[in-house]
């Protein structure tokens, strides 16, 4: 699994008191630890900084190159503020996150992304927003997305489609959409472009306990459809673990075991069965309530794991 570590992201309040400080050494170190804890790439995630991104993206490249030798990517709708930084760049091909099939940005993004030598990721989204169903993911890539990339001659090879993971809390119908887009997308165009998902969002105004184990269940889901790419936390460990288990097919501990079917049934097209589930074990039974929100087999509520 490629992670693009997601921890430096304008979200989070030690980001901003950091970034408003110009706190070098900060970043440096979520950098390192991030990319010690299996990062393969850092999302740089600070928002549009429309009064100050000329001197903010060069300031973040230089500042995290200076540790780490990861491919950047910078994920922000400030195309400008993203140009400076890219002019920064001396280490690894980084990675502009991301433009959309919406015209004016379908138009300028991957002219940039061509133009720096970067790798690219295109959201599967137009100008009416996000589409629900998997076919309408996929047409928009194969119907506007690739053919755009096409058209400009920028390599297959380094473009990234993100078929837009939807959060559980009021959007848990499309859920398993998602799962059939990210099935799907590898075989819609020969050559196929990766195919990556920005993990965390599925847990978005899920209460902080929860989120951690609706994402690893969600992943085993995705994994199970053949994703090898996600923005996600690197440093979550039971998050790796459930990595490591589906990797190396290990299934020596019974959760470990339980991700593993998870993962399997999904590939196979089916659904996990109770059989697979030892509901005396309390880990397990709350894997298995996770996986009924997340099949949209059960409406989710915030104490779900109570009920």
């Amino acid at each position: 699994m490629y992670i693009i570590g997601e921890n430096i992201h304008i979200i989070s309040e030690k980001v901003k008191e950091a970034l408003k400080a110009r706190d070098a050494k900060f970043f440096q170190e979520l950098a390192v630890k991030q990319v010690e804890a299996g990062a393969q790439a850092l999302d740089i995630n600070l928002g549009p900084r429309k009064a100050d991104g000329l001197e903010v993206f060069p300031w973040m490249v230089e500042t995290i190159q200076a540790v780490v030798d990861v491919p950047l990517s910078f994920d922000s709708t400030n195309l400008a503020g993203i140009e400076a930084g890219l002019k920064k760049i001396t280490k690894a091909q980084p990675i502009i996150n991301s433009t959309s099939a919406e015209p004016e940005r379908l138009e300028k993004v991957p002219l940039v992304a061509k133009q720096y030598n970067t790798r690219l990721i295109a959201l599967t989204m137009g100008k009416s927003g996000i589409p629900v169903a998997s076919d309408e993911r996929v047409n928009i890539a194969i119907e506007s997305l690739i053919p755009r990339m096409v058209e400009i001659g920028f390599p297959m090879t380094d473009l990234i489609i993100d078929p837009l993971v939807l959060t559980v809390s009021g959007c848990q119908q499309y859920c398993p959409h998602l799962l059939e887009a990210v099935r799907t997308l590898p075989v819609a165009w020969d050559p196929s472009p990766a195919i990556s998902v920005g993990l965390s969002n599925v847990s978005n105004a899920v209460p902080n306990e929860n989120r951690p184990l609706i994402n690893r269940v969600y992943l085993a889901m995705l994994m199970g459809v053949g994703l090898n790419m996600m923005i996600a936390n690197p440093l979550d460990p039971e998050q790796n673990e459930v990595i490591r288990v589906i990797e190396t097919r290990d299934a020596n501990t019974p959760v470990g075991g339980l991700y593993l079917k998870i993962a399997d049934r999904i590939a196979a097209m089916e659904e996990p069965q109770l059989d697979d589930v030892d509901m005396n074990d309390p880990e397990q039974a709350a894997i298995w309530k996770t996986v009924q929100i997340l099949l949209n087999k059960v409406i989710y509520a915030e104490g779900y794991l109570s009920q």
